[in-house]
């Protein structure tokens, strides 16, 4: 077509020059204006969750974001490069720790943080005296990977009728409850449960709440003493996952931290490769797009008797 286009170099020019520069300091100004809204409460709830720019253990950058979950706000972004830390398995504790240490050197302290029950975040965070709760769909999908796969076993059938019960029963477990005895009671009871046995020994969750109604078909509980009970309990009530299920979060949830994650690649495709300075500032972008719209208010659109939510701002689309 004998277009006139500029090649790369040129654009790495430019963006060098003024794009980048511009978008930093854009930042930096955002940021402090967060950390300012942070010191009139004194104390932070965070959310905090990693980010690579590939799957698996072959991750040449690994982005850390932390966010104010009472705001909704991304509060700070770390991107980390694996040989910076001897591996993209290093990478989360990394952008973690750097995200703590802006938090203190701007005078803020933590409350607690949400995270996923990463084996290293969970002892670094430990270390630091800092509370730590686990997000609930995390949890609920490390636990249904497993459960499936029982299903799949020819003497463990039933658990197919029960699967997605048992994963409301992960929800409700950590979203009815305060204390981390009381989640566990609630979600230990489930093996009984799955007997129809509705009485329970432990006082913080003495019996179900549900009615008690007879049931005359008995295939549909599992048989006391039964191989696939066996099974079941041995996943249900682990020493790990009960250990697990007290620190599950019934507040927040790191969803909206799922949901800026899938923003990004509007701003940084998985397929393409970028240097450091151009990859940190495309997460930048995406952090202040994202801020920008996290609490967008939406309009009711109601024509032709038709009922549908328009953002505002999209009406005369």
């Amino acid at each position: 077509m004998q277009l006139q286009i500029f090649q790369y170099d040129t654009f790495r020019r430019h963006a060098r020059s003024f794009l980048e520069p511009a978008i930093i300091h854009k930042w930096k100004l955002d940021q402090q204006n967060l950390l300012q809204q942070l010191h009139q409460r004194g104390q932070a709830v965070v959310g905090g969750d990693m980010r690579a720019d590939s799957p698996g253990h072959s991750a040449k950058y690994g982005s850390y974001s932390l966010m104010n979950l009472e705001s909704n706000h991304i509060v700070d972004l770390q991107l980390v490069q694996s040989n910076e830390v001897g591996g993209s398995y290093h990478m989360e504790k990394e952008g973690l720790k750097r995200c703590l240490d802006l938090l203190e050197a701007n005078g803020l302290s933590v409350e607690y943080i949400l995270t996923d029950r990463h084996p290293q975040i969970q002892k670094f965070l430990r270390e630091r005296k800092i509370t730590q709760f686990y997000d609930v769909w995390h949890f609920e999908k490390g636990l249904s990977k497993k459960l499936d796969k029982l299903a799949q076993n020819k003497d463990c059938g039933l658990l197919k009728k029960w699967l997605r019960r048992i994963k409301n029963h992960v929800y409700w477990s950590a979203m009815s409850s305060t204390l981390g005895p009381e989640k566990v009671a609630k979600w230990v009871s489930l093996v009984n449960h799955l007997q129809n046995v509705h009485v329970h020994e432990d006082p913080f969750f003495p019996r179900c709440l549900h009615p008690v109604t007879v049931s005359r078909d008995t295939s549909k509980w599992f048989q006391p003493g039964s191989i696939a009970l066996h099974k079941l309990e041995k996943i249900l009530v682990n020493k790990r996952v009960v250990r697990d299920v007290e620190k599950l979060s019934h507040q927040h949830q790191t969803s909206s931290l799922e949901a800026f994650h899938s923003s990004i690649l509007h701003f940084a495709p998985e397929d393409v490769v970028f240097p450091f300075m151009g990859m940190l500032c495309r997460l930048y972008l995406a952090v202040m797009h994202y801020n920008e719209n996290a609490n967008r208010t939406t309009n009711i659109c109601r024509t032709s008797g038709l009922q549908g939510r328009i953002p505002q701002g999209k009406e005369g689309r």
